[in-house]
């Protein structure tokens, strides 16, 4: 008896991956074991990025907070002290577009913690 293959399915399974990586450089894109290995890395990559993009946009908003705040005479850390025991509850990435679009809306937040 002859043997078996479903190769319709093994060929669709391969052709998704290949799918995916078009654009890919040289074998990485026709390859089916380097397309293969270097599609699921890049989902490695994409999960693990995901956090840290979170993590760079944090420490942006607190620059653009403290440049904003030094320069009306406070320091980062006197200005969010100030902040929480006066109860306004604007977070960082308010804060932080407040800073950098609306100077003056920020300067009175700061007016208001003096």
């Amino acid at each position: 008896m002859p043997r078996s293959v479903n190769h319709v399915a093994s060929r669709a399974r391969r052709k998704k991956i290949l799918k995916r990586t078009k654009g890919y450089y040289l074998s990485r894109r026709n390859v089916w074991t380097v397309a293969k290995n270097t599609w699921e890395k890049g989902l490695l990559y994409a999960y693990r990025d995901r956090k840290a993009k979170k993590r760079e946009f944090r420490s942006i908003w607190i620059q653009r907070i403290n440049a904003g705040a030094r320069e009306l005479g406070l320091t980062y850390s006197q200005f969010m002290g100030k902040l929480n025991q006066s109860g306004i509850a604007l977070n960082r990435k308010a804060l932080a577009d407040l800073a950098a679009n609306n100077p003056d809306a920020f300067k009175a937040i700061v007016e208001k913690l003096k």
